[in-house]
């Protein structure tokens, strides 16, 4: 007799599969579906904090009460010397972790949005002490290996994966296929695109691997590193009943434009005393007390002097550096992380931008969409952002206040503004009109006409003649005369001025000079 029935097969096929499902891609949802038959209550494409707020939608509950039963009854089975195969055997395991995980949903929740995890650290002997149990009352049966991973290898991905969850869940919000596609693509960072993978050979692996992320100013980059770098694997270790680090103090930031070349080389590197003026002792910088499993993150890594980016080559080549004014060599253990909202395809092409380093930074990229393409794609998404920003501020009277926001957003800005500022831009908005009752964005200047003719010409959005006659325009308002004119450009003066004037033209005056 088969382990499982054809009934019980599709479903633990499908939970294991939501095992190692990334949960932020529509396949999850279609998953779920699956496994749930009828009972599967409908829900949007998109799992977002928007439509639920507490990420624990009703499809979860279903399926928890699904891996229960069948866990039951398998365990039974094998109690009763049912024979399993090994395909069968390996159905079984992902289950009962599928479901070991669920039972420790929302402790682990605790410990990540607690008080810096203090709080609930001091519950993680209990919590372990259980999972011991579970398998023990999962797996001490005849026929049955015990899991691949050992029982505090399992602890410790449970918490990651929670933690990881709730980083990108709880912070990149929108409705939106842009944002959605954002979040997938940073658990991809943490878990990378094969979690079976991962878990066997990876998950301690991950510091060696530099996230770059792209995007406009305001587009929320260093929130990005944040979820990626709180949720790196951190050991459990069972003689401490404790894991190894607080993740809370692993993520050290540096903005790069904030700082001259020197004091961007001191707080990365460190210096001896005497190294330059107001050196009076020595300093470690972040690379040197950065832990094994914390990150550096570099933002604005565009702006970087070409001097520091050769140092920083070598510290992600060799892992070593050296303090400013010493000769010691010292050992970067951490992960690298960095961000610009510059195109460095062009600042390269500019030769601002080391080709070398950039291909060092690249092995994982991430871009952040800019608020204009989210609210193209779910208009309705602003209500809830300003939502999300009030309730920061204002608590219990958010809701009246998110509604009066975005009904003066909607009169005096209207639905085509475009939030050059993004996201941050969004958040001041809401500000403003809470003290003021009203927001002046400031208009970008118009560009210049040669800045114009410069982006139609990259865009080739331009005929012959239309080029010719923008180019002579330019020319003519800097010399103010149709004789310098064409001598610069090698034309006619009658070419000249029919181009700037669009209209031909035979005769001369004193005005033309």
């Amino acid at each position: 007799m088969p382990l499982f029935n054809p009934e019980e097969r599709i479903i633990a096929e499908g939970i294991s599969r939501l095992v190692y499902c990334n949960p932020f891609v529509p396949e999850r949802i279609e998953i779920e579906r699956k496994v749930l038959g009828l009972d599967f209550v409908e829900a949007d494409l998109v799992w977002n904090v928007f439509n639920d707020p507490e990420g624990g939608r009703d499809n979860l509950k279903l399926l928890r009460e699904k891996s229960e039963s069948l866990a039951a009854t398998l365990r039974q089975r094998l109690l009763d010397k049912t024979t399993a195969t090994e395909k069968e055997r390996l159905l079984y395991e992902d289950l009962v972790l599928y479901l070991l995980y669920y039972r420790n949903h929302e402790p682990l929740r605790e410990a990540t949005l607690g008080d810096k995890g203090h709080k609930a650290r001091l519950d993680f002997a209990g919590l372990y002490q259980s999972l011991l149990d579970d398998l023990k009352h999962f797996f001490a049966l005849p026929g049955v290996n015990p899991p691949r991973h050992s029982p505090h290898q399992l602890f410790s991905g449970f918490f990651q994966i929670r933690r990881a969850f709730l980083s990108i869940f709880d912070n990149i919000v929108g409705r939106s296929m842009a944002v959605a596609r954002l979040r997938a693509a940073v658990w991809e960072s943490i878990f990378t695109h094969d979690m079976q993978r991962y878990q066997r050979v990876l998950f301690d692996r991950m510091g060696d691997f530099t996230t770059l992320i792209g995007g406009e100013s305001g587009t929320g980059k260093e929130l990005v590193a944040q979820a990626i770098a709180f949720s790196r694997f951190i050991p459990f270790d069972p003689k401490k009943s404790a894991f190894t680090e607080d993740f809370t103090t692993l993520f050290a930031g540096l903005n790069l434009s904030a700082l001259s070349p020197t004091l961007i080389e001191s707080e990365l590197f460190g210096h001896r005393r005497g190294a330059f003026t107001g050196a009076l002792e020595d300093r470690a910088g972040w690379l040197e007390t950065c832990k094994p499993l914390g990150t550096v993150f570099l933002d604005e890594i565009g702006e970087l002097d070409p001097l520091i980016q050769v140092k920083l080559l070598r510290v992600l080549q060799t892992r070593a550096f050296q303090r400013l004014g010493d000769n010691q060599p010292r050992h970067f253990s951490g992960k690298i992380m960095a961000a610009t909202n510059r195109d460095l395809a062009e600042e390269m092409s500019a030769g601002a931008f080391r080709k070398d380093f950039y291909y060092r930074l690249c092995s994982d990229i991430i871009t952040t969409p800019p608020l204009r393409e989210q609210l193209k794609q779910a208009p309705e998404d602003l209500r809830q952002m300003i939502l999300f920003i009030v309730k920061r501020i204002a608590g219990e009277e958010a809701e009246p206040l998110a509604d009066e926001i975005a009904k003066w957003i909607d009169k005096n800005l209207g639905q085509s503004y475009s939030w050059p500022g993004n996201f941050r831009e969004l958040e001041q908005c809401v500000r403003n009109w809470m003290i003021r009752r009203e927001y002046n964005p400031t208009r970008p200047a118009a560009k210049s006409d040669s800045e114009a003719l410069t982006t139609a010409i990259t865009n080739g959005s331009l005929t012959a003649d239309e080029l010719l006659k923008r180019y002579c325009r330019i020319v003519y308002a800097q010399t103010k005369s149709y004789e310098e004119t064409a001598r610069r450009l090698s034309l006619d003066r009658r070419t000249v001025k029919a181009k700037v004037t669009d209209e031909p033209s035979t005769s001369t005056s004193l005005t033309d000079f």
